[in-house]
């Protein structure tokens, strides 16, 4: 297999910072397009920046700001500009106890004051509400009931665009509606009779809508989302047995979680690259499939629809694409492993992230790669963390004229003495029906994110 040489340059910082960066952008919120313009993930250790309201907190070992009063009445942070109009803003948020059905620990948009801004809640009672609060006066604009749980964490996103605002939880809308209680203000993090505690908040001048080129701006990630419950280790060098097989004539389709005990599923598709074959699975939002062995032929893989979580999954001999991300904003691949791609592994067309880790990877193209021509286009990102890779081209390729970014950590190359496997190819995105255009490789610190000490030769 021919393979390309990079170069191993050391990466620079990110222009937005590892911790907080105060919105040097006080104007432009307006803009067409997307562009990141605060984010904070506490990995320095403290909420310089935010402003305290109520409440106890504190940055722990792990970069999590916790607020540990459960009997406070309100707690908040504030950052950002009274100015800030049209904007979203995510948080990822894990309630740790709740004193009664109403507390509540969430996330807010257009803060005018302490007690008047939008507010995305998780609630003792296990609901998600959008709420526009008014000091005492609390309006639900919408709500779900999704038996929130502590010591779960959920990814919270308030979008706010004129006067209309939409309340998301793990992706999925839970809420919207057009309200005049402020057309600006600050983010905050919240809680109330409940103790909890934040990470990654990303805020960007998109106010939603549907993503064109160029793309809608999404959230660079630092940290791995929410443990899985799979491997915590590399998978082994041989490849598991099958405790059996079976023949699947059409698409399964998975909601809630499908365990396949590690039988071995095939006989979808013609086996080779040809397009726009059937997945084996189709993983509606949410879904997760787990211990499951998917053979040849096996179509298009797996389809996710939205969130979702793929654990222990192997393919022996990928035909069109071992698995393709569609929607939603987070996708997770722990453990299993993928060989024979001819082209890519993993097709990532939605927007959001994508998280790969301890996986192996034999005989391929890719690893992963962000479309570079589909319909719709996105700013995309990908975290590889604890990957063995042998025989294939590039780990990952990504489109940087759209913002994309690649994070690499605990990368074994396995026979490349040579080291000529690819870490990360940038690619020039381009509209659907033209080719993108490969414009480099390496570890830059600004799409690219790797030093010489996250790669291992054997």
């Amino acid at each position: 297999m021919h393979k390309r040489r990079h170069p191993g340059r050391r990466p620079l910082v990110l222009a937005v910072g590892a911790g907080v960066t105060a919105a040097a952008l006080t104007v432009g919120m307006t803009s067409a397009f997307a562009a990141t313009i605060f984010t904070d993930t506490f990995n320095d250790g403290d909420a310089s920046g935010w402003s305290k309201s109520g409440g106890t907190w504190a940055v722990d070992g792990s970069g999590v700001l916790n607020q540990s009063n459960a009997g406070s009445e309100l707690a908040r942070q504030f950052a950002g500009q009274t100015s800030w109009t049209n904007y979203s803003v995510q948080a990822r948020v894990r309630p740790a106890s709740f004193g009664s059905s109403s507390g509540l620990v969430g996330l807010a948009a257009r803060s005018t004051s302490s007690t008047k801004m939008y507010r995305l809640a998780l609630l003792g009672s296990g609901r998600a509400e959008l709420q526009a609060v008014n000091g005492s006066s609390i309006t639900a604009i919408g709500s779900a009931s999704l038996g929130v749980a502590t010591g779960t964490w959920y990814t919270l996103r308030i979008e706010a665009s004129g006067s209309t605002i939409r309340g998301f939880v793990n992706g999925t809308q839970i809420a919207s509606g057009s309200n005049s209680l402020a057309s600006a203000g600050r983010i905050g993090l919240v809680t109330a009779y409940a103790s909890g505690g934040f990470d990654d908040v990303v805020v960007d001048s998109s106010g939603g809508g549907t993503p064109t080129t160029p793309p809608a701006t999404t959230a660079a990630p630092s940290t791995p989302p929410p443990t899985t419950s799979g491997p915590t280790t590399p998978p082994p060098s041989g490849w598991p047995t099958p405790t059996g097989s079976q023949k699947v004539d059409a698409t399964i389709g998975v909601s809630g979680t499908f365990d396949g005990g590690l039988k071995r599923y095939y006989g979808i598709g013609d086996g080779g690259q040809s397009e726009s074959q059937d997945p084996m699975f189709e993983l509606a939002a949410g879904a997760t499939l787990r211990n499951v062995i998917i053979g040849a032929p096996a179509g298009d893989g797996v389809h996710c629809n939205g969130n979702c979580t793929l654990i222990n999954v192997w393919w022996e001999d990928v035909g069109e694409d071992a698995a393709t991300f569609l929607g939603g904003t987070t996708y997770t691949v722990d453990g299993g492993g993928a060989r024979s791609a001819s082209d890519k592994v993993f097709q990532h067309n939605g927007p959001g992230t994508v998280y790969i880790r301890n996986f192996r990877v034999e005989n391929a193209g890719k690893l992963y790669r962000a479309c570079g021509n589909c319909s719709s286009s996105y700013q995309r990102h990908v975290v590889i963390d604890n990957v063995v890779v042998r025989d294939t081209d590039a780990v990952a390729g990504i489109n940087t004229n759209w913002g994309d970014t690649a994070r690499f950590s605990r990368i074994t190359i396995v026979g490349d003495p040579d080291r000529e496997t690819s870490i990360c190819v940038k690619y020039k995105g381009v509209p659907k029906g033209s080719e993108p255009t490969k414009i480099g490789e390496g570890a830059d610190g600004v799409n690219c994110f790797y030093t010489p000490s996250d790669i291992t030769y054997q």
